[in-house]
C-alpha cells in the first residue's frame, strides 16, 4: 500500500485519489494497513481526502457485509448434510410468450475458504444485466460442473409448459461430468428424477447453487433473445428477452407470430 510510505499532507488531493483508486478492497480488506491509512486520512484537514477515507471505510464495510451474506447462502447448501457435490438448478423462461424454457443445473466447490467465495450471488433478476454477465464468467470458471438445457416453444406448445420445464430440471441435473448426491431446486421438487431432491422456496436468494445456476440459465437465455431480434426484429425481443410487454403485443398484432412464439400463450393476443 503505497500511500502509507508517503507524506499525506504534502500530497495534491489528485495524487492521493490516485493512490486510494489503486486499491484492491476486496483483497485488502484484513489488512491492518488499510485501517491505518483510512484513519490517518481521517485526520487530514482537507475535506476532500478525509471523504477518500470515508469511502474507503464505506466500501470496506460493504465488502466485508456482502461476504457475510454469501457466506451464509454457502453454509445454507451445506447445511442439508455431508454431501460433496451439491446441485442447485434453476430454469429462466417460464412465462414468456417467445423462445424456449431454459435451465442450468450447477455444482460449486462449497468448501472454499471466504477469499474464494463468488460474491454478489442472487436471484438474477435482482441483478443488473452488466453485473449478470461479469458473475456469468466467473461462475463458470469456478463451478466443478454446470450444465444449460432448454426447450423450444415448439416443445411447449406440444407437452405443455410444466413438462418441459421438469424434462429440462432432469437433463440438467443428470448431464454435467460430475454426478451430484444432492439436487436443490428452486420451487418446486422434480418428477422422475434418481437423485435425492430437496425443493428450496425462492431458493435463488438462499442458494449459492441455486442462484449461480439462475444467472447462468438468464444470461444464456437472454443473450439467445437478443440473437433472435435480429432475425425476427418487430417484437423487441432485445428488450423483452420474449415477455408480452407493450411493444412485443403491439408487434403481435402487426405483424402476426413469428418462428419461435409460443403459439398455445397468444390465444388471449391474436
Amino acid at each position: 500500500m503505497d500511500l502509507l510510505n508517503k507524506d499525506i499532507k504534502s500530497l495534491s488531493y489528485k495524487e492521493i485519489k490516485h493512490y486510494v483508486d489503486e486499491i484492491n478492497i476486496l483483497e485488502e480488506r484484513y489488512n491492518a494497513e488499510l485501517v491505518y491509512l483510512i484513519d490517518k486520512l481521517a485526520l487530514d484537514e482537507r475535506k476532500n481526502v478525509k471523504a477518500l477515507g470515508e469511502k474507503l471505510l464505506k466500501e470496506k464495510k460493504k465488502i466485508e457485509k456482502e461476504v457475510q451474506r454469501v457466506k451464509s447462502m454457502y453454509n445454507f447448501d451445506k447445511g442439508f448434510g455431508k454431501h460433496t457435490y451439491i446441485a442447485g438448478v434453476d430454469e429462466v423462461g417460464r412465462g414468456p410468450l417467445a423462445g424456449p424454457i431454459v435451465a442450468c443445473a450447477v455444482i460449486l466447490d462449497l468448501n472454499v475458504i471466504e477469499d474464494e467465495f463468488i460474491l454478489w450471488l442472487n436471484d438474477s433478476k435482482k441483478l443488473s444485466e452488466k453485473k449478470r454477465e461479469a458473475l456469468a464468467e466467473i461462475i463458470k470458471e469456478k463451478a466443478l460442473a454446470y450444465f444449460i438445457s432448454e426447450s423450444s416453444n415448439d416443445e411447449i406448445d406440444e407437452k405443455g409448459i410444466a413438462y418441459c420445464n421438469n424434462n429440462i430440471f432432469l437433463e440438467a441435473c443428470t448431464s454435467m461430468k460430475i454426478k451430484p448426491e444432492l439436487v436443490l431446486s428452486d420451487g418446486y421438487l422434480i418428477k422422475g428424477i434418481n437423485i435425492p431432491n430437496k425443493s428450496v422456496i425462492k431458493g435463488d436468494a438462499k442458494s449459492a447453487s441455486i442462484a449461480a445456476a439462475s444467472i447462468l440459465a438468464k444470461v444464456y437465455r437472454d443473450n439467445l433473445m437478443k440473437d433472435y431480434s435480429k432475425e425476427y426484429p418487430h417484437y423487441a425481443f432485445e428488450e423483452n428477452a420474449g415477455y408480452g410487454t407493450s411493444k412485443h403485443i403491439e408487434g403481435l398484432k402487426e405483424f402476426g407470430a413469428c418462428k419461435i412464439h409460443r403459439r398455445s400463450f397468444l390465444k388471449n393476443i391474436l
